[in-house]
Formats: C-alpha cells, sequence, structure tokens
C-alpha cells in the first residue's frame, strides 16, 4: 500500500482537476492511501469516498506563489508536509499540477516530487504576452522553474516539444495519458436528468477562456447548416451568452452552466465539439469516445491527433477556421462511425495508468 499526494492549485471545474480526482479514485479503488492537498479551498466537485482533502489556504490563492509571498507560501506548504508526515507515514508518491503549486513545490525542500504538464508550454507562454509583460515574466519563470526537475507530460506531442524546446531543460520527462474510467463514465452517463434537452444537440464541455475559443466556436455554429443546437457546459454561461451575440447564435444556445456529471449531457449530444487553440491531452475527447458519441476538434497542439485516429482523423481541422469547422460539424452529423473501437481508449484505462504512476513510487 502506497501513501500519494496530489497537490493542485485548487478543485474548482477545469481539465486537470477532473484528470486528477479520476487518478485518485482509481489509486483508492486499489488500496493505497490518496491525499489531494488544494492551496485553494474553493472546491466544485463531489469528492468520492476514500479521498482525504486538505486545503493549504483559506482563500481563493491567486497570489500565493507572488514573489512578496513566495516564501511565506513555501513555508507553510514545507510544514503541512512535515505535520502531516508525523502524523502518518512518508509519502511514496507526490505529484504536483499547475503553475502556482509547482512554483511553490520547485522552492521548497520537499523531494522526490513529479510535476504533470498538462498544456502546451509553448502556446501557454505566447498568449500569455497579450497581458504584458509582467504577465509574461511570470510565466516564464514558473516553466522555467520546471528545470531539474521530473516532469510528466500528458501527451507525446507535449514531451516533444519540451525536449526540443528551450524553455524547460528537465531531470526526466516520460509521458503518461489521463486516466479515465471508462466504466463509471458510462455509468454516470446513463443516468436520466430532467434538464437535458430531448431536442438534436451538439454539445462543448470547457470553461470559457480564450484558449477555448467560443468565438470561433459560435462564428462556426453560424455556419451550421443542419437544424441542430449547441449546449454549453462552461462555468460563466452569462459571458458565453453575451459573447454569442456578436455572432447572432444566441437562438441556437442552450447553456445549463457547470455540470458536476457531463456525462449523461455527452452521451446524448449528436456529436462533440472542441474548438481550442492548444490543449494537452483533452480528455473531453476520450469521454466522448467512451459513451459513443462522435467529435469533432481542431488540429491544435497537443493530444487530439493522438486522439482521432484512423477514420476519426478526418474530423481534425485546422485552428481558428469556423468554416472548416462548421463543414466538420455538417459531416460529423451524417457519418456513421465505430467509436467503441478507438484506438486510443485501450490506451487510457485509469487501472493501467494509475500503475504507471506507481511504477513511480520510491
Amino acid at each position: 500500500m502506497k501513501n500519494i499526494v496530489i497537490v493542485i492549485d485548487s478543485l474548482t471545474g477545469g481539465g486537470a482537476e477532473r484528470v486528477m480526482i479520476s487518478l485518485a479514485t482509481e489509486l483508492v479503488s486499489q488500496g493505497h492511501n490518496l491525499t489531494i492537498l488544494s492551496l485553494s479551498n474553493r472546491c466544485d466537485y463531489a469528492i468520492p469516498d476514500g479521498i482525504k482533502v486538505c486545503y493549504l489556504f483559506d482563500h481563493k490563492a491567486s497570489r500565493v506563489d507572488r514573489f512578496w509571498q513566495l516564501n511565506r507560501s513555501v513555508k507553510k506548504l514545507e510544514h503541512w508536509f512535515e505535520a502531516y508526515q508525523l502524523q502518518s507515514s512518508h509519502f511514496d508518491l507526490i505529484l504536483s499540477n499547475l503553475d502556482r503549486s509547482n512554483n511553490l513545490l520547485a522552492q521548497s525542500r520537499i523531494q522526490s516530487v513529479f510535476y504533470i504538464i498538462h498544456s502546451n508550454v509553448d502556446a501557454e507562454l505566447q498568449q500569455q504576452k497579450r497581458f504584458g509583460p509582467l504577465a509574461y515574466w511570470y510565466l516564464l519563470r514558473s516553466k522555467r522553474n520546471l528545470s531539474g526537475k521530473n516532469l510528466i507530460a500528458v501527451s507525446k506531442g507535449i514531451t516533444e516539444a519540451i525536449c526540443q524546446g528551450n524553455k524547460i531543460s528537465p531531470k526526466s520527462i516520460r509521458t503518461i495519458y489521463n486516466p479515465i474510467d471508462i466504466k463509471n463514465i458510462q455509468q454516470q452517463s446513463s443516468i436520466i436528468a430532467s434538464n437535458i434537452p430531448k431536442e438534436p444537440y451538439i454539445i462543448h464541455v470547457g470553461r470559457l477562456a480564450r484558449v477555448k475559443r467560443h468565438d470561433i466556436l459560435f462564428a462556426a455554429l453560424a455556419l451550421v447548416t443542419t437544424d441542430v443546437k449547441l449546449v454549453l457546459l462552461c462555468n460563466k454561461p452569462e459571458k458565453a451568452l453575451k459573447l454569442a451575440e456578436q455572432y447572432g447564435v444566441t437562438d441556437r444556445l442552450i447553456l445549463p452552466g457547470f455540470q458536476s456529471n457531463p456525462y449523461n449531457w455527452i452521451k446524448r449530444a449528436e456529436a462533440l465539439v472542441l474548438s481550442s487553440d492548444y490543449e494537452g491531452l483533452p480528455t473531453v475527447l476520450l469521454e466522448a469516445l467512451a459513451v459513443n458519441t462522435k467529435v469533432v476538434s481542431t488540429l491544435c497542439p497537443h493530444g487530439p491527433d493522438e486522439i482521432l485516429t484512423g477514420p476519426l482523423s478526418d474530423f481534425l481541422v485546422p485552428r481558428r477556421d469556423p468554416k472548416a469547422l462548421a463543414e466538420a460539424i455538417d459531416r460529423v452529423l451524417k457519418s456513421e462511425l465505430k467509436l467503441s473501437e478507438a484506438d486510443i481508449l485501450s490506451k487510457v484505462s485509469a487501472s493501467g495508468i494509475a500503475r504507471q504512476y506507481l511504477d513511480l513510487a520510491i
């Protein structure tokens, strides 16, 4: 039995958060002790039994790694580890996720940490330039803090980009795909929910953020000729509606907001659409395939081309091209595909991915 801690910025709705809860759930089911240490005290998820959740700060933790707070935050993190391990035992595996957690752990005395890279580092940095030199410097420093560390990339594309780039020089790096519990997803997808539309719809699942390119999604929706609505499962439905007004598609939107169980919504969709500029390994594509829902995705770095292979690759389209996205949506709605045979599903089973993580334990 291993003693494992997952450190993460928060447990608010997001891809990395869902991935880590899935991993934690599987590790607990295999008989291991699992603690999630969240920097922020916010949690949007129902945490399964057997997973202990601790909160390091009693606020959003949005600035705990800024230079005027860094030393104090690192000491608080180190104290938590010391106190926890005195009460229990040492941790066999420490997994760090997202920039703030990475920054604190990278500056601490805590050893044997594996840092999970969930997204395209170069693309993140490029986007950060929009917010000015200080924002860019902060993110660049965060990425460079990972030099000399043991990294885990969630897709082969991320691994290759880091090895070929000049931002991070890791001590080691390996690829471990995001885990999905296919059986559990399929069970949750069968739950009846009265607010799921009866009329045909396509679906997009993801936070309202520039990288997700809802503007491209709405521009494409305006060009889709099939009579179909778009369900958005996102964290800011009012803001999404305001953006959709610019593209004249508000009458085609259904905005239920964030859903802790998105799988029954995904299962009943005609197709799931991903319009992102960049990703790491978009778990929502895996989840759609697991419940036999067709998908269309931008060919963004990284992940979609590792998921949509063979006949499914016909539904990868260039980024930032609403016309191509609209045409692919119309095409996929008329297609017949055997999604259960997707090669990627055999590579992302939660039990197999958990074993890969356990192989890292000291």
